[in-house]
């Protein structure tokens, strides 16, 4: 008999930034087995339309349920406020993102000051985080950092020209007593952000926020899967270049796995299936 607890999780985002989710996601949970997809034809999400997104977001997470998850993670800050909660209340599955997570942990930090939220053009267009912070009282000053992607992709993230961008992003930043890092690239830059914006100001990961929340629901849910493994599988789908997905992930730590090209929409999908 099927047992819905040893399905797979499903997790997506616009390309490798995902990968820190994905990894904050094995440590919490290291049984289960996750299949991964990196939206790297169609990256960044970052400056398309919303809708756009939101038509991707719903795309990707139907070929994941095709594929038999128990539930979808949205490993992608952009697609998470373009398409959350609407993309839940369609799907069969739980759905999680990654920016409620984010403004929780935040809204738990000691103190009443001003929060800050660093992120993609698209993902501040859809004011997720400011109105939930917004609405708890709080306010709320937003900074888009459009380099900080390529940078981290570049695998530059500790050089002098990663620290003269961050140095323009946060030169006009009013007083902050908590900065969310709206984007899940960013957290490869934490070192350098935490020594700019100094030691009061306290860092929010939504990555490990996000994994904690999955962790817990999926336990609630009675849906963790407690079958012995020697070694829990994942398994990365990639709608781009499969050679340049495995070099650009290489520099945030993955992927360890098999991956396979994937055409949406359209037959014949596996393709270029390697094992890492």
């Amino acid at each position: 008999m099927f047992d819905p607890a040893q399905a797979p999780l499903g997790v997506f985002d616009s390309g490798v930034g995902g990968l820190t989710v994905l990894a904050a996601l094995k440590r919490q949970l290291p049984q289960e087995d996750f299949i991964y997809f990196g939206d790297t034809a169609r990256v960044p999400y970052g400056r398309k339309p919303l809708e756009m997104v939101r038509d991707f977001a719903l795309e990707i997470s139907q070929e994941l349920i095709s594929r038999g998850v128990k539930g979808i993670v949205v490993a992608c800050n952009t697609a998470s406020a373009a398409s959350l909660p609407e993309l839940a209340d369609k799907l069969p599955v739980p759905v999680w993102g990654v920016v409620e997570p984010g403004v929780e942990v935040a809204l738990r930090m000691p103190g009443q000051g001003r929060i800050g939220v660093l992120g993609t053009e698209g993902t501040l267009k859809a004011r997720a985080y400011e109105s939930h912070l917004e609405a708890a009282g709080r306010e709320v000053w937003s900074k888009a950092c459009p380099l900080f992607v390529p940078i981290v992709e570049e695998g530059i993230s500790d050089s002098q020209i990663a620290r003269l961008v961050a140095e323009h992003y946060l030169s006009e930043r009013p007083e902050l007593q908590t900065v969310i890092l709206g984007c899940t690239h960013y957290p490869a830059l934490k070192g350098m952000l935490q020594e700019l914006l100094g030691p009061k100001v306290q860092l929010v990961d939504s990555a490990e926020a996000t994994a904690a929340v999955v962790a817990a629901d999926l336990k609630n849910l009675g849906l963790v899967s407690n079958e012995p493994k020697t070694a829990a599988s994942i398994h990365h789908l990639v709608s781009g270049d499969v050679t340049s997905y495995l070099h650009t992930a290489k520099i945030l730590g993955g992927p360890l796995g098999s991956v396979e090209r994937i055409y949406l929409g359209q037959a014949g999908r596996q393709r270029d299936t390697v094992s890492g």
